[in-house]
């Protein structure tokens, strides 16, 4: 039973060098996802990338493909045809904890809902969420609010009895020129929209191409019944369990640096909580 458990040890620490011995740290991205990741990789996910190639001493190397439906099939799943064993690319820098379709690091942020009102357009007195419901009738007739087909927003709206003021808008759009993230600050720049609920990364992203003070900011908090705060991570592919190893040693060791640029972004960062075993642990 010792020499078994040696011989583990030897066979663990050996592919853990054959990772960190790599030339190309090979990350499956989306070309236009802001702030997430773009071609010209000035997403907050390329930096982040650059930064974990830099510190492996390897090449960064994307395989892009629009984050939809099938992104995980077509690009960490699909082996070369050289017959090298290696695959299009090895790592997913977003993921949920826990993402059923991969093996997940540990969390390496954690973030929430946001709800973001444009000043100026009749809403200013709104400081908490709530409050939209508590409006006279034919105030609350007036809301232009975005209704994502995805996300607890909807059903956020659904229970305060806002549905009818939502403005539906697909988080997969097939827009090659936009994604939604982009969709939403030019609809609440022409005032299209009033007022979103967006995931912190992308609202943080609507808040960088505005004006400061152009929007009120409130945090969607958690109940019960509704999830507004979720923590996420990167996704290797299953059976890669020594570049999950390697990635969670990266991020334990530049926690700070992650945090720093992912505040670039103005994205919300809560506490990552200690982290529980998943079926993605040992």
């Amino acid at each position: 039973m010792k020499s078994f458990t040696i011989m583990a040890a030897l066979l663990l620490t050996v592919n853990c060098y054959s990772v960190n011995a790599a030339t190309k740290f090979k990350v499956c991205a989306d070309p236009l996802n802001p702030p997430y990741s773009t071609k010209k990789q000035d997403g907050f996910e390329n930096k982040i990338a650059a930064l974990f190639a830099k510190k492996l001493g390897q090449k960064l190397e994307y395989t892009w493909f629009p984050q939809r439906i099938g992104f995980i099939r077509n690009t960490l799943r699909v082996e070369l045809e050289d017959g090298s064993g290696e695959y299009k690319c090895d790592v997913v820098m977003g993921v949920p904890a826990g993402y059923e379709l991969t093996i997940t690091t540990q969390p390496y942020y954690n973030s929430q809902y946001l709800l973001l009102i444009a000043n100026g357009r009749g809403f200013d007195e709104i400081n908490q969420p709530e409050q939209l419901s508590k409006l006279p009738l034919t105030k609350q007739e007036q809301l232009k609010i975005a209704m994502l087909d995805r996300g607890p927003g909807t059903a956020w709206l659904q229970q305060q009895g806002l549905l009818d003021q939502g403005i539906p808008y697909q988080t997969m759009t097939g827009d090659d020129k936009n994604n939604l993230a982009m969709t939403i600050a030019k609809d609440l720049k022409s005032k299209k929209l009033d007022m979103a609920i967006l995931w912190g990364p992308m609202a943080g992203y609507v808040l960088s191409q505005s004006p400061v003070n152009s929007y009120r900011v409130l945090p969607m908090t958690s109940t019960k019944a509704i999830k507004f705060d979720f923590l996420m991570s990167m996704g290797v592919r299953y059976g890669d369990k020594q570049r999950q190893i390697v990635l969670n040693k990266l991020i334990l060791e530049n926690q700070l640096e992650i945090n720093k640029i992912m505040h670039s972004y103005q994205i919300p960062l809560l506490t990552i909580p200690k982290r529980k075993l998943t079926n993605n642990d040992d």
